[in-house]
């Protein structure tokens, strides 16, 4: 493949990855709010967000350091 097309690949997954985080971080919060709006227990949210937001966070890290670890050590053609 084409290395500007592997590039770009590599570059619209980590925007994307960093966006799904964000939304799901600012979804979790959402809901927090509207528990707390609607004098609601929010336990499920809290278990929610307990769970998900470390586990997408630490996807979204591997993943950037990965991408930033395949740049670096790139062999320049």
């Amino acid at each position: 493949m084409n290395n500007k097309l592997l590039y770009t690949l590599q570059v619209v997954s980590l925007v994307f990855i960093w966006v799904l985080f964000t939304a799901i971080a600012l979804w979790i919060g959402n809901l927090l709010l509207l528990s707390q709006r609607l004098h609601d227990a929010p336990s499920a949210t809290i278990g929610i967000s307990i769970v998900a937001i470390p586990i997408f966070f630490t996807l979204s890290s591997v993943l950037t350091y990965v991408f930033v670890g395949l740049r670096k050590h790139r062999k320049q053609e």
